[in-house]
């Protein structure tokens, strides 16, 4: 799916199909199911996973830890098997890394190499190749890993891995968890203490898992509000049993649907609501959103709750730009909620969606205005005003929006397309396969209800 070849995509037209209603369930969080999949290879005996994200970007990780030793099976019961290999035991892997489109598999796995003595090559799809990794390339490098990238330092990249690593303190100079997540990864490996200090705090799934798996890990805040990071080397980490959430990001396109759509009283099961993932429900509901949080529990030391939305009429607001590390990936459903509010929706300090699987900002811009809403692109943002609650214009026969091989603008001109008068065309549906690959038919499903 890495191609614009007209003869491979796929489109379809979305369109309003009445309320959404009963209940649906969501699959697993991404961000948990990769880390899942890494930290049990690494572990000693076997990690059983249940829940997982079985997309394309997450069985890229998988592919690529089997390619360094670890055994990962998926029994007849939807249960994955991970036995590890130990921290220190990654094998050389006999050919490239395949990423597909996951940057998070990317980075991460890069953390993971840099203190192995091992030599991976990096490789993926037209769309990663074109994402920056010099954030990860610059801290790895200074624990001693050497790099050899295309122009740009992206990929195909080679990484020469050293072991014994320099333990290192590094100040994230963005709000990256990716980053953040490589250089712990990385410091697992590494003799003595390896420390990140974030100015801004990112998802925090990492160190709960690495906590989880038995690392010695701390956190404590600086004297300017910093989050101080250490996790002490050479770690022992203990195999897990581990229940993977509902994706946070993947709910998002069903809590903005039944939003929209009149009519709709939808309950989204097993949603894990993280409070450094969170933010979208929390924003939505400062619009006039009714979201209601049912059964809140914890599962793997994550926060979990069903959700109930019913349709609601939104106002427009001016979203905290200190919200944003927090729902980075829910801004493009988030402009679709704002085109259908009252009133003018401003979004500042989006500079980080410009180098996303698409340039998110310029992408949804044009996609909303093709559906006929009115939007004004910023250097850092979009300014929407909003129908007030009439449902979009939609598409016009023969134009469709353009997805860029992103899978989040397919989903949120998916959910524009179901609060439109004529619905909206998207020109390529397989880029939806790599974080949700039951999209289509939840979707169909919950209007059928």
């Amino acid at each position: 799916m890495s191609s614009h070849d007209p003869a491979e995509m796929r489109p379809r037209r979305f369109s309003a199909n009445g309320p959404l209603k009963g209940r649906i369930r969501v699959p697993g969080d991404k961000s948990i199911s990769h880390r899942s999949i890494m930290l049990g290879a690494l572990a000693v005996g076997e990690t059983r996973v249940t829940g997982l994200l079985e997309g394309e970007d997450v069985l890229s990780t998988a592919a690529a830890m089997r390619a360094m030793g670890a055994t990962i099976e998926r029994d007849a019961d939807g249960m994955w098997h991970v036995h590890g290999v130990g921290v220190g035991g990654l094998l050389q892997p006999q050919s490239a890394l395949d990423m597909g489109n996951s940057g998070t598999s990317t980075r991460l796995l890069m953390g993971l190499v840099a203190t192995h003595p091992i030599t991976a090559t990096f490789v993926g799809d037209g769309s990663l190749s074109k994402r920056p990794m010099g954030r990860v390339i610059d801290p790895l490098s200074t624990m001693g890993a050497e790099f050899t990238a295309s122009p740009g330092g992206r990929l195909p990249l080679t990484l020469r891995g050293i072991s014994p690593a320099v333990p290192i303190e590094y100040r994230l100079p963005v709000a990256s968890a990716q980053v953040k997540s490589a250089i712990l990864l990385a410091g697992l490996n590494t003799p003595g203490i390896t420390t990140v200090i974030e100015p801004v705090p990112t998802r925090d799934h990492s160190e709960r898992m690495l906590r989880g798996f038995g690392a010695e890990l701390t956190v404590d805040l600086a004297d300017d509000g910093a989050r101080v990071i250490r996790v002490r080397g050479e770690a022992e980490l203990q195999p897990q049993d581990i229940v993977v959430p509902g994706d946070p990001s993947s709910a998002a396109f069903f809590v903005v649907a039944a939003l929209l759509v009149e009519g709709s009283d939808l309950v989204v099961e097993n949603v894990g609501l993280n409070p450094t993932r969170a933010a979208l429900f929390d924003v939505l509901r400062l619009m006039g959103g009714s979201i209601e949080e049912l059964d809140r529990r914890d599962v793997g030391g994550e926060p979990v709750a069903d959700l109930r939305v019913r349709h609601s009429l939104l106002t427009g607001i001016a979203v905290d730009p200190a919200v944003v590390p927090s729902m980075v990936d829910e801004f493009p459903v988030l402009f679709v909620a704002a085109a259908l509010a009252h009133g003018r929706t401003v979004t500042t300090g989006l500079e980080e969606l410009r180098v996303k699987e698409s340039d998110r900002i310029s992408a949804m811009r044009a996609a909303l205005e093709l559906a006929g809403a009115t939007v004004t692109e910023t250097e850092d943002g979009l300014i929407i005003d909003g129908t007030g609650g009439d449902p979009l214009p939609g598409t016009a026969e023969g134009l469709s929006v353009v997805t860029h091989l992103d899978h989040r603008i397919a989903m949120a001109m998916a959910i524009a397309g179901i609060a439109s008068k004529r619905g909206v065309e998207v020109d390529d549906t397989r880029p939806i396969a790599t974080s949700f690959p039951v999209f289509e038919s939840l979707l169909d499903g919950a209007r059928a209800a």
